[in-house]
């Protein structure tokens, strides 16, 4: 039977427990989620690091990053080789997958210009980490694509069963009931974009036919990131290079031994060499690094060119789009675009809850820059008013934690009748389903009763529907209920800087 290291256990832990996470964190009956997949976000350090040059602000929610990156200082790389669910799920996989040649592309320096771009792009106002975080990554492909299909087949392959049992079925009952509450997912929704995120993650796994842990040698930035802090580690592997009568750290180690000598910065703290080192020559300790020892990669040039391209993408995507600042619809409390995008890491967990299935991931309609972003389609679904989920779940708060009071007021947008769409306007017929399901308690949709003549010239009492801008708070359930089959006779439109 094959033994286990002490870091694989830990790995299987981690793992065990994002996956639970990410299941409870879903509506389950519940008008509070106290735990939430959130941790593992406020636990990576590249999304600490870019929220704090591009936002330029604190929050408590960032501290578990940071500590972080304080210990990969001290412990080198750990959280790469203990803690990440897609490097887990990579070394669950990588033995099944034969190896070719190493892809000469990615090797060099190819990791340090990205991340240096990431980091200048967010020190000059536009955060692109979520697009390229290996947690968002794991978390859009498991919301948009996994979970989605995983209920969907889930759910009709109990119907076939309940087919199949006839009179038996009944059995079967206590069976759904907890799936239904506890596994399967709240939303029966495909999104758009899963075919993208299913893509990228299908591309991280096929990088393994080249090398073990491709993607985290060569281009993952939050490993490039802690690799770079874990060339000053006091954790210190001996002996720091191949034993010349031995070479088999390097078909032991996943990502470190590309050449005799250790890389530092790619050790993952696995521990593997030192467990099957069969000559115990192997082991780890405390001291303090010499100079050379700390010396890294980067050179000036890998740092001029990361200032220039992250200045050059900061200026393609910080140019207005009139579309995205008049249309969009955000999340409750999303007010401001700029620091939205600042913080947003992309991850699709607002999306996941959203109550009323309003919540869908930006495709191009918000330039590049929005790519995965939230927003509210009013068409498909609107924001309950009774429901704050969303907020509790962003693990940056980019969606503010409201209280329910608060988020109530929160203004998403405004209403307006298409008066050459809207029955009363339109076709003079007396229509009251959106001011029938209006939230607001003085109701923000109301009639003016006048007189006029329909079509075949008789007279009638019209009520003409219009909108209390001061009361309206945009939240969708106007044109979700409208009963025109295409476009709505009201729609909603983006007005954030007001509140009530």
């Amino acid at each position: 039977m094959k033994r286990w290291s002490l870091s694989r256990y830990f790995q299987l832990a981690f793992l065990a427990a994002f996956v639970v996470l990410f299941v409870t964190t879903d509506y389950r009956g519940q008008d509070q989620i106290s735990i939430a997949l959130n941790s593992f976000f406020r636990s990576d350090g590249l999304v600490a690091a870019t929220y704090l040059l591009s936002a330029r602000a604190f929050t408590i929610l960032l501290l578990p990053g940071m500590l972080v990156l304080l210990f990969s200082l001290f412990l080198g790389r750990f959280f790469c080789g203990w803690i990440c669910p897609l490097g887990t799920i990579l070394d669950l996989v990588t033995g099944r997958i034969k190896k070719g040649r190493p892809l000469r592309l990615l090797k060099g320096r190819f990791k340090y210009y990205l991340l240096v771009t990431i980091l200048f792009a967010a020190l000059f106002n536009v955060n692109l980490a979520g697009l390229f975080d290996p947690i968002s990554i794991l978390v859009r492909f498991m919301t948009f694509s996994l979970y989605p299909l995983f209920g969907y087949l889930a759910r009709q392959g109990w119907v076939g069963l309940y087919g199949a049992l006839g009179d038996n079925r009944d059995y079967l009952e206590g069976g759904y009931a907890f799936l239904k509450s506890y596994v399967l997912p709240f939303r029966e929704t495909f999104y758009p974009l899963a075919f993208l995120s299913l893509l990228f993650f299908i591309f991280i796994l096929f990088l393994e036919r080249f090398e073990r842990r491709n993607w985290c040698r060569n281009l993952c930035p939050l490993g490039t990131l802690l690799g770079l802090l874990g060339r000053f580690s006091l954790f210190k592997r001996l002996p720091a290079r191949l034993c010349a009568d031995c070479g088999d750290c390097r078909d032991h180690c996943p990502t470190t031994f590309d050449e005799e000598i250790l890389q530092k910065g790619d050790c993952i703290m696995c521990l593997d060499c030192q467990r099957k080192c069969r000559n115990a020559r192997v082991r780890f300790r405390f001291s303090l690094p010499r100079t050379k020892e700390v010396e890294f990669s980067p050179t000036r040039r890998v740092l001029v060119t990361g200032v220039v391209s992250g200045l050059f993408v900061s200026r393609i995507f910080t140019a207005k789009n009139p579309v995205a600042e008049t249309t969009l619809l955000r999340p409750p409390g999303a007010q401001d675009e700029a620091q939205f995008l600042k913080k947003c890491v992309r991850c699709g967990e607002c999306m996941k809850v959203c109550l009323r299935s309003a919540l869908y991931p930006a495709t191009l309609q918000g330039g590049v820059y929005g790519l995965y972003t939230p927003v509210l389609v009013p068409r498909l679904g609107y924001c309950e008013y009774n429901c704050s989920l969303c907020g509790q779940v962003c693990p940056t708060g980019a969606i503010p934690r409201l209280p329910l009071e608060e988020k109530k007021k929160a203004v998403i947008g405004l209403a307006v009748f298409d008066k050459n769409g809207c029955l009363p306007w339109a076709k003079k017929m007396n229509c009251m389903v959106c001011e029938e399901h209006c939230p607001i308690p003085n109701k923000a949709i109301r009639f003016e009763e006048v007189r006029e003549r329909d079509y075949e010239g008789k007279e009638l009492i019209l009520k003409k529907p219009y909108v209390v801008d001061d009361l309206c708070i945009g939240c969708g359930i106007c044109e979700y209920v409208c009963p025109l089959e295409e476009k709505a006779g009201i729609v909603v439109y983006r007005k954030t800087k007001r509140r009530l």
